[in-house]
């Protein structure tokens, strides 16, 4: 799992960030099986989380990602954007890196939050970096990362 920052400031409308697969093991796996857990806390704002995915060249494009959010518990997190892929994306050979996604989450009134508390959160990765702090799932079971 790879991660860099798209917007580093400490107080936004939006949380903002790159994201990219890299495939570790020494067998192909369908990106369909994975799915990618990014950590945040909700401070306070009270409309609906929207996910977007602003560009990727991942085949089956946005269309392909699904982006859904769920609660949890936590000092650092208390949601999490959960993105999954179609059987579109295809692919991905060992040692190989996905292409990269760019993903929006804001609130449905642009609410401001603190990325700052955000367990996923890290403002000097500017350049796609392995990051445990994004999480990743094969099949259901932690595959990369460490959970809040």
């Amino acid at each position: 799992m790879q991660y860099a920052v798209r917007e580093s400031a400490a107080r936004v409308q939006g949380l903002s960030f790159r994201i990219s697969v890299r495939n570790t093991g020494d067998e192909a796996i369908a990106l369909s099986d994975v799915t990618i857990r990014y950590w945040f806390t909700a401070d306070g704002a009270s409309s609906a989380f929207v996910g977007a995915c602003d560009f990727t060249a991942i085949p089956g494009g946005c269309d392909g990602i699904t982006r859904t959010f769920a609660t949890t518990s936590g000092t650092e997190a208390d949601r999490y954007l959960e993105l999954s892929f179609s059987s579109a994306a295809g692919n991905l050979a060992p040692g190989a890196t996905s292409e990269e996604v760019q993903i929006r989450v804001h609130s449905a009134t642009y609410e401001y939050m603190m990325q700052t508390n955000d367990y996923s959160f890290d403002a000097t990765l500017t350049a796609l970096t392995p990051w445990e702090q994004v999480t990743a799932y094969r099949d259901g079971e932690l595959a990369w990362g460490i959970e809040p």
